[in-house]
This record gives structure tokens, C-alpha cells and sequence, in this order.
């Protein structure tokens, strides 16, 4: 009685009342651009196609996802989860909720973890997706509502990995224009202000021009002495003089333009150069910058990740569980064991018996 009777009530239980059970099963990988990772095995060295290498920990990640109260919850809004699942034609030890248990989100939680099956395939490399229901089609949309909600999320992480690395390269680009309209608007004020458009060109100018005066003046002293040795008293010789102390006076006037008090021109063309170095350095800056947002931009776009669906969850057209024959057997010989336990027990003390 110990031993059938319990194997009588189980297959009575699993014969006549347990509803039938579809699995639908699907199988994905999480891929990326990159080829700096290499495939865990020889078939998925043959999944991966060209450019393309598993994201083993991307892939990780989805499964802890599908295993989630997140997955949960979107999918609750998605479909009417708890119906498919409390249908009163099922029998009342398969269907949710289990029995002394109420209808909460945590009840609903850990028969989700009953019915949903996630893990990686270590030979191949793949994850496998088992979704069990008590019709063929909702176990099949159900596993395709996971499929795509992993597929956002994959997206989402990806969006998220992108902007990090965008925003801060375009926040270096912004401090790099901002920079340069400063050294800009310091070198525009420091033009009105001292009246200077290039120092240096400017002093340039005003040095070449004293140089002809220069070399005017010569040109004339030159041409008095000449005069004074051979025409002494030639009328023309006091007009030369005052001519050539005039080009004296310009060419004094030119130099002190230059270099010589204050408000000559080599005493702002410290200031002018420090600003056209910084002006010149924030454009390189800025250039760097640029250059920096689009080398991001690529490197994002090359660590996209993606979902690959390698088999396509479909309807299973006969149940896989529950398995009556192995429940019964199980039933059977666990209450043979403990019935020959039990037996030993009863025979032990018995023999130790003071009355025998």
C-alpha cells in the first residue's frame, strides 16, 4: 500500500487530469563587429560569419535578462501572461497559481522561473530558449516576445555604450570651440585696443622704411662730402644739409616706432604672440577634437552588438511534458526506497529488541 498507492494516485493524477505541456525551443547568439574576439568552438567559428565574432558576455547578459522580474513585467504588458497560465480547464497543480499560494507578482515570478528555461550551450556556444505552455502557440509567442524583447534590450545597451563614448568626445570638441572663440575674441580685443592688426608684419613695414631713409641719407651725406671737396661753395650744399638732416629725423622717428619706449611696437609683440600661440593651439585643439568625435563615432559603430537568431522558435505539434511514464517510475521508486528503509528500520529495532 505504501508503494502503489502512491504510483496508483500519480498515474490516476498524470493520465487523467495533468494538461499537456508544449516547449517551444529557440537558440540565439549575441554578435559584434569585432574581430578581436575569437569563437569558442568550431561550430561557432562556423556561425561566425565575416566581420562578425560571439558576444559571450553581451550574451550573458541576455540570458540574466529573460531570467528577470524586467522581462517579466514587459512581457505582462505585452500579453495577458497570468490568463495563459490560470485557464480553469487546467488541472489545478499545473496551472498558476500552485496551489496555497496567492495570485502575486512573486508567485507569478517563480512560476515564470518554472516555466522558462535559459542557458548557454558550451560545445556550441549558442543560448537556448525553452518555453513551456499549455498550447502550442502561446508557448511559440511567447518565445518570440522574449526574442524580440532581448533584441531591445541589446539595442538599448548598445545605444547606451554609443552615447557614452560620443558625448564625452563631443564634450572635448565643445570645450575645443569654446576655447578658440576666447582666443579669437581676446586677439580681436587686443587688436582694437592697441591699434595693431600684425606687430609683426607692422614693424616689419616700419623697419623696411627706415632702412630707404637710411640709405637715402647716405646716399646724400655721400653726395655733400663729394660737393664740399670739389665745390666748396657750391649754393646747393646748405639745401643738402637741411635734406639730410630731415631723413635723420624720419629715420629716428621710424626706429622709435619699433624699438625704443613703451608704446613701441616690440613691446606689444609679446602680448600679440602668447595670443596667436594660444589662438593657433586651440585650433589644433579643435581639430584634435573633431578628429577624436569621428574616431569615436567609428569605434562605436564597429562594438555594435546584435542578436542572431540561429533557429527560429516554432509550434511543437505533440506535448514533451509532463512525462508520465518517468513521473510514475520516479514516484514508484522513490516509495520503494523509502519503504525498504522504513523496513530496515522496523527490522533493526526490533532485533535489538529487549523482548526478543
Amino acid at each position: 500500500m505504501f508503494v502503489l498507492l502512491p504510483t496508483l494516485a500519480a498515474g490516476l493524477y498524470y493520465y487523467l487530469f495533468a494538461a499537456d505541456q508544449f516547449i517551444s525551443e529557440s537558440r540565439f547568439i549575441v554578435k559584434s563587429q569585432s574581430r578581436s574576439q575569437s569563437a569558442v568552438s568550431p561550430l561557432a567559428s562556423l556561425l561566425q560569419t565575416t566581420g562578425l565574432s560571439a558576444g559571450q558576455e553581451q550574451t550573458s547578459e541576455v540570458i540574466s535578462y529573460i531570467k528577470s522580474r524586467d522581462a517579466l513585467t514587459q512581457l505582462a504588458k505585452t500579453i495577458p501572461i497570468r490568463t495563459l497560465y490560470q485557464l480553469p480547464s487546467l488541472d489545478f497543480l499545473g496551472r498558476y497559481p500552485a496551489p496555497f499560494r496567492s495570485d502575486r507578482f512573486e508567485n507569478l515570478y517563480r512560476y515564470y522561473g518554472d516555466m522558462i528555461s535559459v542557458h548557454t550551450d558550451q560545445e556550441s556556444g549558442l543560448a537556448i530558449l525553452s518555453v513551456r505552455a499549455f498550447t502550442p502557440q502561446d508557448a511559440r509567442k511567447i518565445n518570440l516576445l522574449l526574442l524580440d524583447q532581448s533584441e531591445q534590450l541589446v539595442n538599448r545597451l548598445n545605444a547606451k555604450a554609443r552615447d557614452n563614448a560620443i558625448s564625452e568626445a563631443r564634450k572635448r570638441v565643445i570645450e575645443a570651440e569654446t576655447r578658440v572663440k576666447t582666443a579669437r575674441i581676446a586677439m580681436t580685443e587686443y587688436r582694437n585696443e592697441e591699434r595693431l592688426l600684425d606687430p609683426a608684419k607692422q614693424a616689419g613695414g616700419v623697419l623696411e622704411m627706415a632702412n630707404k631713409l637710411a640709405a637715402e641719407q647716405a646716399a646724400l651725406q655721400a653726395r655733400l662730402e663729394t660737393m664740399e671737396r670739389m665745390a666748396p661753395k657750391n649754393p646747393s650744399i646748405p639745401a643738402l644739409r637741411r635734406q639730410i638732416q630731415a631723413l635723420a629725423g624720419q629715420s629716428a622717428i621710424q626706429s622709435g616706432r619699433v624699438v625704443g619706449n613703451q608704446s613701441a611696437i616690440s613691446s606689444k609683440l609679446g602680448g600679440y604672440e602668447a595670443l596667436a600661440m594660444e589662438q593657433e593651439f586651440a585650433a589644433q585643439t579643435l581639430t584634435a577634437a573633431n578628429a577624436s568625435l569621428e574616431q569615436a563615432r567609428a569605434e562605436a559603430q564597429r562594438q555594435q552588438f546584435y542578436l542572431e537568431r540561429v533557429v527560429e522558435p516554432t509550434a511543437p505539434d505533440m506535448s514533451r511534458f509532463p512525462n508520465r511514464l518517468n513521473m510514475m517510475l520516479t514516484i514508484f521508486g522513490t516509495a520503494l526506497c523509502l519503504y525498504f528503509i522504513g523496513w530496515m528500520l522496523v527490522v533493526g529495532v526490533l532485533e535489538h529488541s529487549p523482548d526478543r
